[in-house]
């Protein structure tokens, strides 16, 4: 039995496998681009190094497509084909294995907990944490993140290897429930105790995005260029913030270059790199900005995913980008895909009956909508995933659509939730001094 310098524990005696592993759990704690390398390392010593096995399935589970869940039970098979084995492994090793089946069941939360349930065994164990905190994220389960951040912290170590990387996870999980000067602390301490957590950097960025400190958010992004610059694709999200505080200054231009340069430099199918692409374009659209041909590029990628309803939130992002390419066709598509999606019994089949299918058919319809039904819609977003930021182009969307109501009560309530998440910001202040949007805006 060996333990890696994060704390798992392996039923191995192949010390470069579990010195492998412990460098493919750094990369993935750190958004770095080395975790496949790595792993693959840690295999090639190892075959049978069962969370390695697990991780290899929880790598595709992550990626929310439809066609990688073969691969991750794949990953789940062979896991436990190495856990029995070894005799059943380790207390660790079983966690993770038992908690890749959970979430391949379609129960993100569940699998969460019983990650949680392993690292409220031993102090100090960053790989469960930052895999139930994906999962969390991923399910809109945002006391959840924050629950499971606080146990695990209650009782680690600052001087233990990962501490940083942990703190960055708690710090998120204040931001998203509007903790927004705890957030901040801890997530600049997080930064302080491990300069590579882009993930604790990230959620400073957040608070000061949310809390309207354009400039400072700004200097805070450009500062930390040497930490998240070496980031795998979360290198491109970071860039999006940085686009949306542009944004808010109604910089277009740098948002243009930003989005080109950084945002999406490159062609690909990831479901978050297509939100930040999709849903910046979004918010340009509905200011009026001409964004050329970006949108056809978009489209490529919408049209091969439009039938993929693996992830709710994913899903919308890819009906909001054909809707964007003005692609009816393949929006309806989407439409039907999620419909057939919603009639399922698991997680995601509950948030499109809660609210995910609403808010799909609202974005795809142009028929006037009552206000009552864009409020309903707008309280209970936090079911779909990602964060607020993430998700207030689907609120900007919903308050313009309320706009173009004679309820303007409706508009106010849209706005009050709105504002519950982030202070009024020169969007909302456009909405606030007419009775309708200017035509340039659209939803």
């Amino acid at each position: 039995m060996l333990t890696d310098r994060y704390g798992l524990r392996h039923a191995c005696d192949h010390p470069v496998a579990v010195a492998a592993f412990a460098d493919a759990t750094r990369a993935v704690a750190a958004h770095r681009p080395g975790a496949a390398p790595a792993l693959e390392a840690a295999l090639a010593a190892d075959a049978d190094l069962v969370a390695g096995r697990a991780l290899e399935g929880f790598a595709c589970l992550v990626l929310a497509r439809a066609e990688l869940v073969a691969p991750a039970r794949a990953a789940l098979g062979a896991a436990r084909a190495a856990l029995a084995r070894k005799g059943g492994g380790s207390p660790d090793e079983a966690a993770l294995v038992e908690a890749l089946a959970i979430a391949l069941d379609g129960r993100f939360r569940d699998a969460a907990a019983r990650l949680e349930a392993a690292g409220a065994a031993r102090d100090g164990l960053l790989l469960p944490l930052k895999l139930a905190q994906s999962l969390r994220f991923m399910a809109g389960d945002l006391p959840g993140m924050l629950a499971g951040a606080t146990v695990a912290l209650a009782r680690w170590d600052a001087a233990a290897p990962g501490f940083g990387f942990a703190l960055g996870c708690r710090a998120f999980a204040l931001e998203e429930a509007g903790l927004l000067a705890q957030a901040e602390a801890v997530g600049r301490r997080a930064v302080a105790a491990e300069p590579a957590d882009a993930w604790g950097l990230h959620a400073v960025a957040h608070v000061m995005e949310t809390d309207g400190r354009v400039r400072e958010g700004v200097a805070w992004i450009e500062a930390a260029r040497p930490a998240w610059g070496g980031c795998n694709n979360f290198a491109f999200h970071i860039a999006w913030h940085l686009a949306l505080l542009h944004l808010e200054r109604g910089a277009h231009d740098a948002v243009l270059a930003l989005y080109d340069r950084e945002v999406r430099p490159c062609p690909s199918e990831d479901f978050r790199d297509m939100a930040n692409a999709v849903s910046l374009l979004w918010r340009l659209r509905q200011e009026g900005v001409a964004v050329g041909d970006r949108w056809e590029e978009l489209r490529g990628v919408a049209r091969a995913r439009r039938r993929d309803a693996t992830l709710v939130f994913a899903a919308l992002h890819t009906l909001l980008a054909l809707l964007g390419a003005g692609d009816r066709a393949g929006a309806r598509e989407c439409l039907a895909a999620l419909e057939d999606r919603a009639e399922g019994a698991d997680e995601q089949a509950r948030v499109l009956r809660h609210v995910g299918l609403e808010l799909a058919r609202a974005l795809a319809s142009d028929a006037p909508l009552p206000a009552a039904r864009l409020v309903r819609i707008a309280r209970r977003l936090p079911a779909i995933g990602g964060s607020h930021a993430q998700r207030d182009v689907f609120l900007r969307s919903l308050a313009l659509r309320a706009a173009g109501t004679a309820d303007r009560d409706g508009l106010d309530a849209v706005l009050e939730t709105r504002h519950r998440l982030r202070r009024p910001d020169r969007f909302a202040a456009g909405l606030a001094a007419c009775d309708r949007p200017e035509p340039a805006l659209a939803t």
